[in-house]
């Protein structure tokens, strides 16, 4: 499994230059990649790999190959071979295609990573790489807006839903002591606690988002804008089934949760309804398919939701069958697009004539989609209903009879229409090669071979059936005799070609979803985005305004408030004013030269005269430091010191020597906030002082200076040796300061720059 990945990425990284150099006829061999993954994974019997990535936190590459992963490891790997030879012939003249393998292979490797993995974080990882890697497939034509809003879009809100993976995965360990998924239903308590329900959330926030369930559906219709391949991929059998995987994955630790039934069948019967509608108001055939997408994956959710055995054996089913006949027709939709430069159902008419095998493969993809016996599609309705009937769900049945009337109606508008009627013109219609048609009628006539021998995937679903928790498989049978399940299964049936005859698609149907369209979830994301950008431009020009003063008033305002918590959160004065009795004379003339030169700094009008202020305030300093026993420090002070006021001096000299810059009230507002700063940092070093004085640390570089350095001067010894990383940094520092300095004096405008600049 792992050399399966690994073969992905190196794809990933040397398909983009090695496929320019091919010939185009050679392209559709890179099939070889997903095909040989596909005979891996079908051959394989079930197994486990673990590889330490990281300890702290512990993040496996932990696979695991059960019958859930591997039904869905050949879905991705089985269509995708298919999309790799479709490709080279559709995007053969398209300047992207080399991007195109590359961002295919890495998303592949992805989506397998993402089914394989037994560690979430490590599906956390392939999460966000299916999301990313989606991004650049939607944005693949990156000069067109719509095409790069589409991908940030379906970014943006995937990309959120894996934020909330990953919290619901932190939770996870904290709650049960495991990252390993298959050991999450053993450990999870049986009294679901506040924590677990978070978690719960959080996966749903996840899956919800990435399969496009109401209201986060609306990026998906968006990512129509990827070529037909790409829409194909991503929406049949890997990205959108993402979220399906996860909840199936799942499912054995949180189906008994309370919340489990209602909140899914809701969201599933909400969203499948919602897009089924929508999908009867389209006209272009990927817009169609589209939210025919949408109501497959609402529908999955909904019978997830019930978590008995048939209905998600049913739900396994569905997944099997969706992916054949989306993916079908979205193939079918790029070759007529390919051959005629448009989707428009409503100006296609008549291909049969023209494209006979794309015909043909369109028609069989309609009747797997609506269900017609004997379609595999006709085995997962009858299973569905009997479910629904199982559950003495009332409302499901109906519910679902209407959205399966509302699917047949679009696979028929997709599938067929295109392809019935009079012939278009000749010159409106070209030829297109069998590696467009060829792909989807393999599709089309395997779900028409699997229902005849249902047999086949029986296998399959059972030991999907059996990972997801699940007993008490009912074998896949064509026939079930008479009973209820065929009459709702031959009236969605009737219903459909009825509807399909007598409600013909119009022109003017598309007008009454752009009236309402102001109100739909993309309406409201957009809306958010905006808003979100107008609050941080506002937000940034309030804060990053330009004035330093007010960044330095800022910063010293929250200081002043973070201490002010800490300090007089339990505040007793410990300071004592007896030692200001044995001052000598010598310190206290030069904390009366400290103060007289602080007030002249403060009151002078001068600017040099400041800095001459500054300086004897510095050279003060060094005097102290000179009677506590500190020469090196008070050498290294004054160096500094005289250093400073020679910058100083030489930076503000061509500057008026005398100004007022400042009204009297901003004077007063400044000193009220530097006192009371001033008194918190003096009241502060007072506690610190009468803090217990732990010596260890001067201890150790007492008896390890000379030891380990050769040096008597402890402090010299520090900067130097113990810690001569950080002082060749800030010698670094003061390098680049001193550089930039140096080029400002050294600065000479030309006439224009000095009025431009003035």
């Amino acid at each position: 499994m792992l050399s399966v990945l690994c073969a992905c990425v190196i794809a990933a990284l040397g398909l983009p230059v090695l496929v320019p150099r091919l010939p185009a006829a050679w392209r559709p061999s890179l099939a070889i990649l997903p095909l040989g993954s596909f005979v891996y994974f079908l051959l394989t019997p079930i197994s486990e790999s673990q590889l330490l990535l990281t300890e702290l936190p512990p993040v496996h590459l932990w696979l695991k190959l059960d019958g859930l992963s591997r039904l869905f490891a050949l879905l991705i790997t089985g269509i995708g071979t298919l999309v790799y030879a479709y490709s080279g012939y559709y995007l053969k003249n398209h300047e992207g295609q080399g991007r195109f393998y590359g961002f295919i292979s890495l998303f592949m490797g992805a989506m397998l990573g993402l089914v394989l993995a037994n560690d979430l974080y490590f599906l956390f990882i392939c999460w966000e790489l299916t999301s990313i890697s989606s991004f650049f497939l939607i944005g693949l034509n990156q000069q067109e807006a719509k095409a790069r809003s589409a991908a940030l879009q379906a970014l943006t809100v995937t990309g959120l839903g894996g934020l909330a993976l990953l919290g619901g995965a932190v939770i996870l360990q904290i709650h049960t002591g495991t990252t390993q998924i298959d050991a999450l239903a053993a450990r999870m308590p049986a009294d679901f606690s506040v924590g677990i329900t978070a978690a719960l959330l959080l996966v749903w926030a996840a899956a919800f988002t990435k399969s496009a369930q109401f209201p986060f559906h609306f990026w998906l219709p968006g990512a129509m804008a990827a070529p037909t391949p790409i829409s194909t991929y991503l929406h049949s059998a890997t990205m959108v089934k993402a979220g399906v995987y996860l909840l199936f994955r799942l499912s054995a630790a949180f189906a008994a949760h309370p919340w489990w039934t209602p909140v899914l069948t809701t969201v599933g019967a909400v969203t499948m309804l919602y897009a089924a509608l929508h999908a009867l108001f389209r006209h272009d055939m990927k817009s169609i398919l589209a939210y025919t997408t949408i109501a497959a994956l609402g529908i999955l959710v909904f019978f997830i939701g019930w978590a008995s055995p048939l209905s998600m054996q049913a739900a396994l089913l569905f997944v099997l069958v969706h992916a054949l006949y989306k993916a079908a027709l979205f193939l079918i939709t790029g070759a007529v697009d390919h051959a005629t430069h448009t989707r428009n159902v409503l100006r296609l008419h008549g291909l049969r004539k023209q494209l006979p095998a794309l015909a043909v493969a369109g028609g069989l993809a309609a009747l797997l989609n609506g269900g017609f016996p004997p379609f595999l599609g006709f085995i997962g309705k009858d299973l569905m209903y009997e479910a629904l009937l199982h559950e003495h769900a009332v409302i499901g049945v109906p519910l679902l009879l209407v959205v399966n009337v509302a699917l047949l109606y679009a696979g028929l508008q997709v599938g067929y229409r295109p392809f019935a009627g009079s012939a278009m013109p000749e010159g409106e219609v070209s030829k297109v090669s069998f590696w467009l048609w060829l792909p989807p009628l393999l599709l089309a006539v395997l779900g028409l071979l699997f229902g005849f021998l249902p047999q086949m995937p029986n296998a399959l679903i059972a030991a999907a059936h059996v990972a997801v928790g699940s007993s008490g498989f009912a074998p896949l049978q064509l026939w079930h005799g008479f009973n209820e399940v065929l009459a709702w299964s031959l009236a969605t049936l009737l219903a459909g070609v009825l509807f399909f005859r007598f409600w013909p698609m119009n022109r003017e149907r598309l007008g009454w979803t752009e009236k309402v369209e102001m109100f739909s979830p993309a309406a409201l994301f957009t809306w958010l985005a905006s808003s979100l950008q107008l609050f941080a431009r506002r937000y940034t020009s309030f804060f990053q305004h330009g004035y330093l003063r007010y960044y330095v008033m800022t910063v010293v305002a929250v200081l002043i408030g973070g201490i002010s918590l800490l300090l007089f959160d339990d505040f007793a004065f410990k300071g004592s004013f007896e030692p200001l009795l044995e001052l000598t004379f010598y310190e206290l003339g030069t904390l009366a030269m400290l103060l007289a030169g602080l007030v002249f700094v403060v009151f002078t009008p001068s600017r040099l005269a400041a800095v001459a202020g500054l300086g004897v305030m510095g050279f003060a300093i060094c005097l102290l430091f000179v009677f506590y026993s500190a020469p090196d420090l008070a050498i290294t002070q004054f160096a500094i010191d005289t250093l400073t006021v020679i910058l100083f001096v030489l930076v503000l000299y061509k500057l008026p020597r005398y100004i007022r810059v400042s009204s009297m009230a901003v004077v007063l507002r400044d000193g009220v906030v530097s006192l009371v700063f001033g008194g918190l940092i003096a009241l502060l070093a007072l506690q610190v002082i009468h803090q217990p004085l732990q010596r260890s640390v001067s201890t150790f570089y007492a008896a390890q200076s000379y030891v380990a350095a050769k040096g008597k001067n402890v402090v010299n010894v520090i900067l130097v040796d113990f810690r001569g990383a950080d002082t060749l940094v800030e010698i670094t520092v003061l390098s680049i300061a001193a550089l930039g300095v140096y080029g400002l004096l050294k600065l000479r405008l030309r006439a224009e720059e000095r009025r431009n600049r003035a």
